[in-house]
């Protein structure tokens, strides 16, 4: 005797049979008969054939200072008598920018090492801009240039939140970049608290 199949039976693998159908076997769609059909695109000339590859085209020269890398180095920070510090270079000799806080006058220091002779000024970039910040030389290191700013000073906050780097400039000395670590922050925290 030859069982025949119910259609209840089969229905359940019927439905899933009908789902596999993927977007592209749908059934295509027809149009009466007064809509013309849309003219067909024209034709696109093939891209040309890219430049051989035995002459390497030099990388891009990065122009903000953002995308320039920071100098070599690290950020060491030291708890002081009178307050504390941050000292940025390849050691703590031989520091290249220091932030230090003076507890007595609730004041930061900003020192770059290596810059020019007579005031002026650092210009300070960070995340949120630029700003000069007055500078005089330091009586207690040769060619150190000094800015001082009130520990509540707005753009100390700029320093410490800046987004990666930070870059000071001063006369007759390169750019100085240097990465925006927590050191930065400790520091002027301690002026604060």
């Amino acid at each position: 005797m030859r069982l025949i199949p119910s259609f209840t039976a089969l229905a359940p693998f019927l439905i899933l049979l009908g789902s596999c159908v993927g977007p592209g076997a749908q059934r295509p769609v027809t149009r009466p008969a007064s809509v013309p059909a849309p003219a067909s695109a024209p034709a696109r000339p093939s891209p040309a054939a890219p430049a051989p590859a035995s002459t390497p085209q030099p990388a891009p020269v990065a122009s903000g200072w953002q995308y320039r890398p920071v100098a070599p180095g690290g950020w060491t920070y030291r708890a002081e008598a009178a307050g504390s510090s941050a000292a940025f270079g390849p050691g703590v000799a031989d520091a290249q920018l220091t932030l230090r806080c003076d507890r007595a006058s609730r004041r930061v220091s900003l020192a770059r090492a290596g810059a020019g002779a007579g005031q002026g000024a650092l210009i300070v970039r960070t995340s949120y801009g630029a700003a000069s910040w007055p500078a005089t030389v330091s009586a207690g290191a040769a060619g150190q240039l000094v800015a001082f700013r009130a520990a509540s000073d707005a753009g100390l906050d700029q320093l410490a939140y800046s987004r990666g780097k930070i870059a000071v400039e001063a006369a007759g000395a390169p750019m100085l970049i240097v990465p925006a670590w927590a050191e930065i922050s400790r520091v002027i925290e301690d002026c604060r608290g």
